[in-house]
């Protein structure tokens, strides 16, 4: 294996502390760095659609919600992993640059309902498009069996972490 950053510090710590098993660094540490890398690569790109990683959040899951292209921002909150105060901020920017509209909602006048403009539609589906371009090159790297791999390696963490009923969802 070749000796990267991480582990250049497990041996720093293996000679300090021998007592220690720093085996799980190896792992977490990596994994650390991968998605500080990844996050790099992604808002690169969001930002090239000149939006940020949350107004693509939330582009995204309005245009996964199907015809119309709406939701609650309650709901936005939980397919984004964010607050409902962060969902309004963002809201706010999409809204001001006509990629968003904010109506009441036809079941309950009190609440809101944020729909995607044409315009918007039209840019989350460009930007999702590069987004999964973007996403496939940042596994070339990997046979398409060490992908699967690894997916089904990390979906099974995943839901030791996050288990059945938790109602955080993911971005994308």
């Amino acid at each position: 294996m070749t000796e990267d950053h991480v582990a250049r510090i497990q041996a720093e710590w293996r000679a300090v502390r021998p007592d220690l098993d720093v085996a799980p660094q190896g792992v977490i540490g990596r994994l650390h760095r991968i998605a500080n890398h990844l996050t790099g690569e992604l808002t690169l790109l969001y930002a090239k659609y000149g939006l940020t990683e949350g107004e693509f959040d939330v582009l995204a899951a309005l245009r996964r919600a199907g015809a119309p292209y709406e939701r609650a921002p309650g709901e936005i909150a939980l397919h984004t992993m964010v607050t409902t105060g962060a969902v309004t901020k963002r809201v706010d920017r999409l809204e001001e640059a006509g990629l968003v509209h904010r109506r009441r909602s036809d079941a309950d006048g009190r609440g809101r309902v944020v729909r995607l403009t044409p315009a918007g539609r039209r840019l989350i589906d460009k930007a999702f498009a590069a987004h999964m371009t973007n996403e496939r090159r940042l596994l070339g790297s990997l046979s398409p069996a060490q992908a699967d791999q690894l997916e089904e390696l990390l979906t099974t963490w995943l839901a030791d972490l996050e288990p059945p009923g938790d109602t955080r969802a993911v971005s994308e």
